[in-house]
């Protein structure tokens, strides 16, 4: 997630202080990406730095306001019309996890990767749980549902991209997983989400 796009989103709406800024992205998003307040306001000073945002007055309690600029306008439009990109987003650890993984002498591969099914199977489980319990008219409740949605997506994807590399580890002729018992993984998993 950009967070100068998304406190440029945000300021769209109208001038802000940094901790009002802070609470609007936690909200639209569900608190799934928490910002840390220092980071608004480091944000905000590079932001006004590049002529995106300017200081308004301050309101009653003294709080310093910030407001979107017509480049940070143009900056934001640009933004919103340009796709993601692979290119775009932070490394896959994942994917690069894996990638080492399968190429690390005497390493269990296939345990690895299910403790990470059992991790991820558990994140959807509570992803579900979140999407049920939501309440169709709470403020932000859209913003909030398409997260969440994206989220238990990715959580899928990611259930089906482990069976990939399961199987592509059976193929190569990957060992299978030497278990003392049928939860051993489990709860080698259990103990990591902890």
């Amino acid at each position: 997630m950009s967070i100068p796009h998304g406190l440029l989103a945000l300021l769209r709406q109208g001038p802000m202080y940094g901790y009002q800024l802070r609470a609007e992205f936690e909200q639209a998003t569900g608190s799934t990406w928490p910002l840390n307040i220092g980071q608004v306001y480091s944000t905000l000073t590079r932001l006004e730095r590049d002529g995106l945002v300017e200081p308004q007055a301050t309101d009653q309690e003294g709080r310093q306001r910030y407001a979107l600029t017509s480049a940070g306008m143009r900056t934001l439009t640009e933004w919103f019309v340009k796709p993601v990109t692979h290119a775009d987003r932070p490394r896959d650890e994942l994917a690069i996890k894996m990638a080492l993984a399968s190429t690390t002498p005497g390493l269990d591969v296939r345990a690895v990767v299910q403790t990470q099914r059992v991790a991820t199977m558990r994140r959807l489980q509570d992803l579900t749980r979140l999407k049920q319990q939501q309440e169709p008219d709470d403020a932000g409740a859209l913003a909030w549902s398409l997260v969440l949605d994206r989220l238990r997506f990715s959580a899928e994807a990611e259930l089906r991209w482990l069976d990939h590399c399961e199987g592509a580890l059976l193929k190569a002729g990957a060992a299978p997983v030497r278990r003392t018992s049928p939860t051993t993984v489990a709860e080698a998993a259990e103990e990591t989400v902890r």
